[in-house]
């Protein structure tokens, strides 16, 4: 490195940035192919097409997707895993009106239907169904709802501890080894959950408490590296990106475990797969990823002077104290808290139950069920994607306030599942009205990676880490009260009736949730965000702290040029 040149590292860029020894106005405008002075950065050259930052946001996104599969690989197995049992009380008559007629198939010797015949029965309904023809797994176990319903909220017992250490621990230790222990430890758990359910049911759940244990640093810790990483002006599609992976995790998982459960290999074969893409992937992880934009060796001078020129907005590198007495007195952070409890309560209900609500009322066979269970987060990630364009599109051109895209994609993605459960609760037996309500209301809920999950890093970027890990911890008592609450509705009552009031429940907790945050939400960076000692010296309007370097998204362009003018 040639030692007239200081490094970037050691020189702070304010809004007059100097680099390389000579100044850049803060009203310049430095585009994706102006040649910055001085040459080559010490780490790397100039830079072309591809961004560190993209390897980040990909191996981000992989990570949370095989996350989420390994969450919810249980929630469809589980149907695979008990079979079929008795829905109904026995000494409870129930009117057939209340419940959706499962149908018997017959075909004449052309292979043609013939005729489909509904079959009730007051004591045990339609215990013989499609979906027991296709079961060829023989370790079933006898697990009634409420059991169900302790298994799959276990997780969250785990999940709600380590989600606040999990953020501090980020900020400490650098969320590339919290992020990436996470989900590898995750998935060597997810190996033995066969092993740990055919041994007993404390043991399985013991292995999901584990797994909730591990899982809940996860979020925190990527918090934590997007407010290193990510400009405020970027949130909207960086988050985007990397949080449509529990969508696509979940569209993955529950069609290829569904298949496999109803396969030859078994159910069992569903947590390997996941398992073992979990190991494959840390090992990418931990070779590719830095924990900041300084400390990678191969960032370009560019894409390092870009971020380095947003450091009043984004995470600093040395530890700040946490200021629990003004976050506790802080109305944004209440308000952020409302919304993740509320969001997540209802994405749990649906997450954990709709296999269930499918199988028992819908009467999907297996195949059926992991595909039309899939369905809803197919809509919610595309739909995630393209909210995120457009919000991304709004930035840019200053159409709206980054509050107002908060209110707004919150609003979308809380207030619009809240309008389609209560649709669910009139669709009654109509099986496609009830696919395309839920596929609606879910899929809309994508909207929410352009609002709350971007304003931790907005009001506290020091603190992305701890804010998201509160809000989670949060969100964790939604995930294990949703199944809780809805195998006690549901047990021996799998009903149109007994859905509707879990539908109603969640609606409730949609509306009062939302209203919260958008009263009290605000993209302001927060005076408690820096120490003490420097709150005289930061500007809190949460993006004006630095011209960007990157005016636009270098692939943007048709093309990208290397120093010389070379086509990369």
């Amino acid at each position: 490195m040639n030692p007239d040149i200081p490094s970037l590292q050691e020189q702070p860029l304010t809004l007059d940035t100097q680099v390389n020894n000579k100044i850049i106005p803060q009203h310049q405008s430095i585009t994706p192919t102006t040649k910055l002075p001085g040459g080559n950065h010490p780490h790397s050259p100039q830079g072309g097409c591809w961004q560190v930052r993209y390897t980040l946001a990909l191996l981000s996104l992989m990570g949370i997707a095989l996350m989420y599969a390994m969450r919810v690989v249980l929630s469809i197995a589980i149907v695979a895993m008990v079979g079929s049992h008795h829905h109904h009380d026995p000494n409870v008559s129930h009117d057939t009106s209340n419940v959706c007629p499962a149908t018997t198939t017959t075909m004449d010797a052309g292979g043609v239907n013939t005729s489909t015949h509904p079959q009730y029965n007051d004591t045990r309904f339609n215990d013989t169904t499609l979906m027991e023809l296709d079961l060829v797994e023989t370790d079933m176990f006898n697990w009634d709802e409420s059991v169900q319903g302790l298994i799959l909220g276990s997780f969250f017992w785990g999940y709600l501890v380590t989600n606040i250490p999990g953020g501090r621990a980020a900020e400490y230790f650098g969320g590339k080894k919290v992020f990436g222990l996470g989900i590898s430890i995750s998935a060597l758990l997810t190996l033995v959950t066969p092993l740990a359910a055919r041994t007993s049911v404390s043991f399985l759940v013991a292995v999901r408490v584990m797994g909730g244990l591990v899982q809940g640093v996860v979020f925190p810790a990527i918090n934590s590296i997007i407010a290193s990483w990510v400009p405020p002006l970027e949130r909207s599609r960086y988050n985007t990106i990397i949080f449509s992976g529990f969508p696509l995790g979940t569209v993955l998982c529950l069609p290829i475990g569904g298949w496999l459960s109803s396969s030859s290999l078994g159910w069992a074969s569903s947590f390997y797969l996941f398992g073992g893409l979990g190991v494959v992937w840390g090992l990418a992880w931990f070779v590719l990823i830095h924990d900041r934009p300084e400390k990678h060796p191969r960032i370009s001078q560019k894409e390092l002077a870009h971020l380095q020129a947003f450091k009043g907005s984004t995470k600093r590198a040395e530890v700040v104290a946490l200021p629990w007495k003004e976050m506790v007195k802080s109305l944004p952070v209440w308000g952020l808290m409302m919304g993740g409890l509320g969001y997540d309560f209802g994405f749990y209900t649906l997450l954990t139950e709709l296999p269930t609500y499918l199988k028992n009322i819908q009467h999907f066979d297996m195949d059926q069920n992991g595909l039309m269970s899939a369905l809803p987060f197919l809509a919610m990630w595309l739909w995630g994607y393209v909210w995120g364009g457009i919000m991304d599109r709004f930035t840019a051109k200053n159409l709206m306030s980054l509050r107002a895209i908060r209110r707004l994609s919150m609003s979308f993605a809380m207030y619009g599942p809240m309008v389609g459960l209560m649709l669910m609760c009139f669709v009654n037996c109509n099986t496609a009205l009830a696919m395309f309500v839920l596929c609606v209301s879910v899929g809309i809920s994508g909207s929410a990676n352009c609002g709350f999950m971007c304003s931790h890093q907005d009001i506290a970027p020091n603190f992305a880490g701890t804010l998201l890990g509160l809000t989670n911890t949060l969100g964790s008592f939604a995930g294990i009260l949703a199944p809780i609450i809805t195998g006690n509705i549901t047990e021996n009552n799998q009903t149109l009736s007994a859905w509707r009031t879990v539908f109603l429940i969640a609606v409730g907790v949609y509306f009062i949730t939302c209203t919260l945050y958008v009263i009290f939400i605000t993209d302001k960076v927060q005076p408690w965000n820096e120490p003490k000692k420097q709150k005289g010296e930061m500007n809190y309007n949460g993006v004006e702290s630095g011209k960007p370097f990157i005016t636009e998204d270098p692939k943007s362009d048709s093309t990208c040029k290397t120093e010389n003018g070379n086509v990369q």
